[in-house]
């Protein structure tokens, strides 16, 4: 943050404190301001139907065990489906320490978590919502970076084009580009293979935590918010043991906060069709999960 950021966060955090007829200014208060600077304010005349919700838990569930049980990913902080901004959910996390350059399989795995909350609802309802749309774009920019930035695609091989170069011409925008129509083919394929795969692999991961993603939707719908540890706590107990027997991957203390910037996940969620129960769902009608290319 800036210090102009930072002078914000601080006035909000002392508004909150006086809202609870405090004289000091705690921690909790400056969670709360955080939230409310990066997520907005909580929308508490939103009112969302019983099966609305329902999807948003499990929604934000997905993310939420894939954000504890993959290794590269960053701590699990939070939970929430209280609507916020123009989020109806959000899934927290939060980095340790302050990150410069990021691996491969750091952005896999971060590619992977959000395809959490659309594959959760997959395998629960069976179909899809319009929940995911904002995941789907963040990971598509996240890909095309890869392949045509980073150098991290085998078919493309160690060269950059970087972004669209744009001219204005008027009050029109155009792009330019300067590889072939056979490459923009190859980078597609790509962007679209990198995706799928890491939508395959939250279907894998999911499927394994079925138990765990139901345990923390059933909290989320009795709580609305839950933190990191509980979380890991729920997900533990449903898999029967410690997913990392070296200990929780979830921030813990409050005085980890104001490191770094936070980075969440927040899916509009879509109406939903139906309210299933939380019991085992039937399998996905005329649907698998897509055959990959060999690597």
């Amino acid at each position: 943050m800036s210090g102009a950021d930072l002078a914000n966060l601080v006035n909000e955090a002392a508004l909150h404190a006086v809202r609870r007829d405090s004289a000091t200014i705690g921690m909790e208060d400056f969670e709360s301001a955080r939230d409310r600077v990066l997520m907005g304010q909580e929308r508490d005349t939103m009112v969302l139907q019983d099966d609305e919700r329902e999807r948003i838990a499990f929604h934000e569930s997905g993310h939420a065990v894939l954000a504890y049980v993959l290794d590269k990913t960053d701590p699990l902080h939070k939970i929430t489906i209280i609507p916020r901004g123009m989020a109806l959910g959000v899934t927290m996390t939060l980095p340790e320490e302050d990150r410069h350059i990021m691996g491969r399989q750091h952005l896999e795995d971060s590619l992977c978590m959000r395809m959490g909350g659309r594959v959760a609802e997959l395998l629960v309802y069976g179909d899809l919502s319009t929940g995911a749309a904002d995941d789907l774009q963040r990971n598509t920019e996240l890909a095309r970076k890869m392949v045509r930035e980073w150098g991290m695609s085998k078919e493309i091989g160690p060269m950059a084009w970087g972004s669209n170069n744009q001219v204005f011409l008027g009050e029109d925008l155009m792009h330019t580009r300067d590889y072939s129509d056979h490459t923009s083919k190859v980078i597609d394929d790509e962007i679209e293979r990198i995706l799928r795969e890491q939508e395959s692999r939250a279907i894998e991961v999911l499927t394994l935590h079925r138990r765990g993603l139901e345990s923390l939707t059933r909290a989320l719908l009795e709580h609305e918010t839950i933190d990191g540890a509980e979380a890991a706590r729920l997900i533990d107990e449903a898999n029967g043991e410690p997913v990392h027997p070296e200990g929780t991957k979830t921030i813990r203390a409050l005085s980890h906060i104001g490191k770094t910037s936070p980075s969440k996940e927040a899916s509009p969620v879509a109406p939903a069709a139906a309210s299933p129960s939380t019991s085992p769902a039937p399998a996905i009608p005329n649907w698998q999960p897509p055959k990959l290319p060999a690597v």
